[in-house]
């Protein structure tokens, strides 16, 4: 299946000769013409942009296109990752067959950890012999008061329990970092799969007891499914003391700093002194707990279930985390139920796709560097910093325009976007891994004891100044973030190619890609959360209480209007828990579309096959989205992501632009029409 049918322009498209035409969009050329076009072949023609723009932009491709079988879904941003994968597959494969590398190399490192990944033979071997130790620990065991050690150990080998940790910048003093607690030890996706009592939801459970089942059977341990019962009985009575996921998303209720005496306070049936000094964190005089009634819920659970139960809720998170490295017995029963049953995904990704993911989780800035140094030119950089800079002084002027925000709240919303900070491609300081010990033979020894650094290398920022030149993503990654206690958006050099950004494209269809990503992450910044920290990057609340009223009615517009939309069938958008990505969405695509009208210079934009540049411009936007999932997936995304579906993540937003309107002479006898009364416009 070819959906583009590109006509090869020599120099432009020579080095992207490897990827797939979708991909290809730069080189994707009309007869005669200097400039890229969209792809037309990818349209449901028989659809109406005015009905359904998603359906008509995209609907010929998936129709055309099947999921691949080791997929859960398919399109823009899978189709680039895998390109990215790709790239890193040649960097690896070029070590692979290299011998004599120097022991502790960045090289060996890479070569080592990939080989361990794929050395199947091996692994199928060892059987459960890599986790032996560990299932040792919890055996011995005699009493709940030495479960501090197991859950710090836990916590340093990135092992799910019960008391997530991390580091980051104290949410209200961002000059410091601080630790954080939060609440986690679940092997279904959300708290909410415990308490649904629906058909399908009862399958998913017993699924998953199965699945428990199946890894302590292999484990050797006795009364397999009687020990996989108990096991998800306590996981329910903690899911039942967890938050939901909209209260998580709440910057001020998840904000609680405490002093060590609270935290003892709460949870006096773990010795928590033990805890934090395992953990490497006792230096510290106070932290913030996200959920504070969760640990006393948590203090509660403790107690009421039995040592035996806890024993082997541990054993089921060892066992459940480390399958997918372990023999192929343990791994397919992971695949089984996390992939196929919940996720729809019919086969295994290659051994090769699995073990370039694990490399790019455990070793992601060695394998950055050299990626970057083979595809990000830095053309691609300056152009990108131009694009930001147009967004920046659109959100400028958008602010400046706002009728229902007043000078006092626009004066600190302005400041903030002044001290906005951008990267771009990738940091300019690499991540050190000396130190590191990486080897061929020993998979899981590896992930341990890249947990364990990691673990040591965040711990060592306490009491440091901040590294402002962090990044929390790798180069490779096809993504972009917006980080509130740096005031920063960031944007990988994997993100920065078709069809997002294209050196050659046409300024409508890079302002309708990676202009509203650019105008995505500004967003972030100023929706419901972001809004809440200034630009220091501190919890601070600098709104008048009537622009923060003027501003909580449209969003509240926005919420109604996403709950509305039905992905499948019985199964509807949270609008809650999507309102920070859906704000970031409708504001990221009016700041691009303003910036690409700034850009024009007042002149008209040239048509192109017949497309007049704002259709341009909304149909790239469609096009990024163009992706195909699952039912499965779907469902299991729309109670634990916090962005929409994809199509509505183009439908949504465009049906509240008047200038979409406009563009596709949409009029209120069509299915995309929203009265101008109930249409969102915030920034």
């Amino acid at each position: 299946m070819n959906p583009l049918k590109p006509i090869w322009k020599p120099k432009t498209c020579l080095r992207l000769a490897s990827l797939t035409t979708f991909w290809a969009l730069s080189c994707l050329m009309a007869l005669g013409a200097e400039k890229p076009v969209l792809d037309t072949d990818g349209w449901n023609k028989e659809s109406r942009a005015q009905d359904d723009f998603f359906e008509f932009a995209n609907g010929g491709w998936i129709q055309k296109t099947d999921i691949p079988a080791d997929k859960t879904r398919w399109g823009s941003f899978v189709m680039l990752h895998e390109e990215s994968r790709d790239a890193v597959q040649v960097i690896i494969d070029e070590l692979s067959g290299k011998e004599g590398l120097q022991a502790g190399s960045d090289a060996q490192k890479i070569r080592d950890l990939y080989r361990s990944f794929v050395d199947e033979d091996g692994i199928q071997a060892q059987g459960l012999e890599p986790v032996a130790e560990m299932l040792a620990a919890i055996d011995g065991l005699d009493s709940k008061e030495t479960f501090a050690e197991v859950w710090a150990r836990a916590g340093r080998w990135g092992i799910t329990h019960p008391l997530g940790a991390y580091i980051n910048q104290d949410a209200k003093a961002s000059t410091r970092y601080a630790v954080y607690f939060t609440q986690s030890g679940l092997g279904l996706p959300d708290r909410d799969y415990y308490s649904m009592d629906d058909e399908r939801s009862k399958g998913l459970q017993e699924a998953y007891i199965g699945m428990l089942a199946t890894l302590f059977k292999e484990a050797e341990l006795r009364d397999s499914e009687e020990r996989a019962r108990r096991v998800y009985a306590l996981e329910e009575a903690l899911a039942a003391k967890q938050w939901t996921r909209v209260e998580n998303r709440d910057r001020i209720k998840t904000y609680n700093k405490r002093t060590t005496d609270d935290f003892r306070a709460l949870l006096p049936n773990l010795d928590v002194d033990r805890y934090l000094e395992i953990t490497g964190v006792s230096i510290e005089k106070d932290f913030i707990l996200r959920q504070p009634s969760y640990l006393e819920g948590l203090n509660e659970v403790i107690e009421n279930h039995a040592l035996a139960d806890w024993k082997d809720y541990f054993r089921a998170r060892v066992l459940v985390d480390f399958a997918p490295y372990l023999s192929k017995a343990f791994a397919d029963a992971h695949f089984e139920f996390y992939n196929k049953t919940l996720g729809g995904q019919e086969t295994p990704e290659p051994r090769s796709r699995r073990a370039i993911n694990l490399v790019n989780g455990s070793l992601g800035e060695l394998v950055g560097k050299q990626y970057v140094e083979r595809h990000f030119p830095p053309e691609a950089k300056e152009k990108m910093m131009a694009l930001v800079a147009n967004l920046k002084a659109t959100m400028k002027e958008s602010i400046e325009q706002l009728s229902w925000m007043t000078p006092a709240t626009k004066t600190e919303a302005l400041k903030k976007l002044q001290q906005f900070g951008t990267k771009i491609g990738y940091p300019d300081q690499w991540k050190r891994y000396d130190g590191l010990v990486i080897r061929a033979d020993d998979l899981v020894g590896n992930i341990l004891r890249s947990a364990e650094f990691e673990h040591e290398r965040e711990t060592r920022k306490l009491g440091k100044p901040i590294d402002r030149s962090e990044w929390f993503m790798t180069p490779q990654t096809v993504n972009a973030y917006y980080n509130p206690a740096m005031n920063e958006i960031v944007f990988p050099a994997a993100i920065l190619q078709p069809p997002f950004f294209n050196m050659e494209a046409d300024d409508a269809v890079n302002y309708g890609a990676i202009g509203m990503v650019i105008g995505h992450e500004i967003g972030h910044g100023f929706d419901d959360q972001g809004r809440k920290s200034d630009g220091e990057g501190n919890l601070r609340d600098w709104w008048t209480e009537a622009d923060a009223k003027a501003y909580e009615g449209l969003t509240a517009k926005l919420v109604s209007q996403y709950e509305a939309y039905e992905p499948e069938p019985g199964f509807f958008v949270n609008g809650q828990l999507t309102l920070g990505e859906n704000i970031g969405d409708l504001g990221g695509l009016t700041l691009a579309y303003r910036a690409y009208q700034k850009s024009l210079n007042g002149k008209s934009a040239p048509k192109m096959d017949g497309l007049s540049g704002d259709q341009r411009f909304f149909l790239s936007l469609a096009q990024i989205w163009r992706i195909k999932q699952r039912p499965e997936t779907t469902i299991q995304r729309l109670k634990t992501d916090t962005h929409s579906p994809p199509k509505f993540r183009v439908n949504g937003p465009v049906r509240n632009m008047s200038d979409f309107y406009k563009a596709f002479d949409v009029s209120e006898k069509d299915a995309m029409w929203l009265p101008p009364e109930e249409r969102v416009e915030i920034w």
